[in-house]
């Protein structure tokens, strides 16, 4: 009896690596595949942005991932944003002033989680 319950274990467990594996060849690591199309805000001149935060995020791997946090954050009118995926962050620039929570709101929104921001002026 243990023997078959030990199959059926390794079973599901094989059925989920070739389910996660499929998933990846199709899409990518977190599944968004390549057809996005990258937001650039008008303005890319970084001294016309007084305002900066420095967000923590959680959740990014890769550079369809990077692309997603920048899209969110280049969305919003007077903001423009530059990922590092090796520290896990965004540098947000602002022609407004920026709030703790739209930083947060706006990572959930992109599918990651909001780890904690560093607000300058």
């Amino acid at each position: 009896m243990s023997t078959v319950i030990i199959c059926i274990v390794i079973a599901i467990i094989c059925a989920y690596a070739i389910f996660s594996y499929a998933k990846k060849l199709k899409g990518g690591c977190c599944g968004g595949g390549g057809g996005d199309i990258r937001i650039k805000p008008d303005d890319t001149n970084t001294s016309h942005y007084p305002y900066m935060a420095i967000v923590h995020i959680d959740g990014m791997t890769c550079s369809h991932c990077k692309m997603r946090v920048e899209n969110a954050f280049n969305n919003i009118d007077g903001c423009y944003a530059k990922v590092n995926l090796k520290k896990n962050l965004a540098e947000v620039l602002s022609k407004h002033p920026i709030d703790n929570e739209s930083l947060r709101k706006t990572v959930e929104r992109a599918g990651y989680t909001f780890v904690k921001a560093e607000i300058e002026k």
